[in-house]
């Protein structure tokens, strides 16, 4: 398939080498500027795939992020964030990595490239027709992904997909992909750059929306949050203050009996 890779063309900066730190930063944040813009253009394909999802978790169903090097990385910081934001369950979300977990801190050889490795991750997990699987990559050739996604497919599970560059194989093979083109990169080739900052903000969007309409927040507060260390707790508290009008000491006695905001200011207000 012929398809410009524009993750992969000539930076638009020569001898970077040549910059003064002050230039080389400037540079980087002016590119930076551009991948808002970029996702915006994407918003209706973000909320099909993101509708797709709150459809099929409202039926119990989960979300799989399957990805390669940083692709793989951002999906499992997005997965992993969800419980203690939102208070779901660690099986809601999942992030699976190339070459498993020791490919988060590592780069392990060859692992993009297999293509069958990615849907024996998946039936690890026991996927199912209930769930959706989205691959990440940001040049939307990663075979690993790529051909998990196709047998998801085979197997009818709603596959998405977030890629960088304009008909990748990637997106052409997902139920709902989301296409962001960045355009060339500060450094060439070194997609963890405006694509990785891309992919990072669809995934924000994807799981904050996504769980806002499962009603993990109220106002806009993550009443759900897991109170995990002294910040939450006390963040906990003042969200508590503020919604039913009582003093901090009231607020950190009722947090400390019910165990998370929502129980406190439903347990209160009966």
């Amino acid at each position: 398939m012929n398809f410009t890779k524009t993750t992969e063309q000539s930076s638009k900066y020569e001898h970077l080498e040549k910059m003064s730190v002050s230039e080389l930063l400037t540079n980087i944040n002016k590119e930076d500027k551009t991948v808002p813009l970029a996702v915006e253009k994407a918003l209706p394909q973000i909320e099909s795939l993101v509708s797709k999802v709150v459809e099929k978790m409202k039926l119990g169903g989960r979300l799989f992020y399957i990805g390669a090097g940083t692709s793989g990385r951002l999906g499992i910081v997005d997965a992993s964030e969800c419980p203690p934001t939102f208070g779901v369950s660690f099986d809601l979300v999942n992030g699976i990595i190339a070459g498993g977990d020791k490919a988060i801190r590592k780069a392990v050889e060859n692992a993009e490239d297999n293509t069958t490795q990615a849907w024996i991750d998946l039936q690890e997990q026991n996927i199912s027709e209930n769930d959706v699987v989205i691959g990440i990559a940001a040049s939307g050739t990663t075979p690993y992904v790529t051909e998990g996604l196709k047998k998801c497919n085979e197997n009818n599970i709603i596959t998405g997909s977030i890629t960088c560059n304009e008909g990748s194989p990637l997106a052409l093979t997902a139920n709902f992909p989301i296409v962001v083109v960045v355009g060339p990169e500060f450094v060439t080739g070194s997609s963890r750059m405006k694509a990785g900052t891309a992919q990072k903000l669809v995934l924000n969007m994807i799981s904050t929306a996504t769980m806002i309409q499962l009603g993990k927040v109220k106002g806009n507060k993550m009443v759900d949050m897991q109170l995990s260390n002294d910040k939450l707790v006390d963040r906990g508290v003042k969200m508590i203050m503020s919604e039913i009008s009582v003093d901090y000491e009231k607020a950190s006695q009722l947090l400390k009996e019910f165990g998370s905001v929502r129980k406190a200011v439903e347990g209160f207000k009966q």
